[in-house]
């Protein structure tokens, strides 16, 4: 049977190899609080804890879809393929409405806005996947 509900990608700007999350720790303590190296991991992890947040777990139940959370090297290669030809810059959302193709929702600079509000990001998210026809619907 094939799949009719809505998958959100949350892609990290990190490996989850054990280097990756070194190579992001380095990152996340000599970045400044402005410039987060991933604020998809400040969303859902709060930045350099190796667990999800209750506060994202919280927010991850609010979304009618599937929600995959990704590593740069975790990346199906469609979604590979998808991120290369369409030059994106990590971290990201996407979204996808099967049988329709992906979609880019959020970049860097949404993230970077709505990390440490949950409630934006929702509502950003929301608007975004209306915008491209992927039925998110408040619950």
């Amino acid at each position: 049977m094939a799949q009719t509900s809505p998958t959100i990608y949350v892609l990290y700007n990190a490996n989850a190899s054990l280097l990756g999350k070194l190579d992001y720790s380095v990152r996340k303590l000599r970045a400044s609080a402005q410039n987060s190296p991933c604020s998809a991991c400040d969303l859902t992890h709060g930045g350099l804890s190796l667990t999800e947040t209750k506060e994202w777990a919280a927010t991850k139940q609010q979304i009618p879809a599937t929600v995959q959370q990704l590593h740069r090297d975790q990346l199906s290669p469609e979604l590979r393929d998808f991120v290369s030809t369409n030059s994106l810059t990590y971290p990201m959302i996407l979204g996808r409405q099967p049988p329709g193709p992906l979609q880019f929702l959020l970049g860097s600079e949404d993230l970077a806005r709505v990390s440490k509000d949950h409630g934006a990001f929702l509502s950003l998210l929301f608007e975004r996947a209306k915008d491209k026809s992927i039925a998110l619907s408040k619950l």
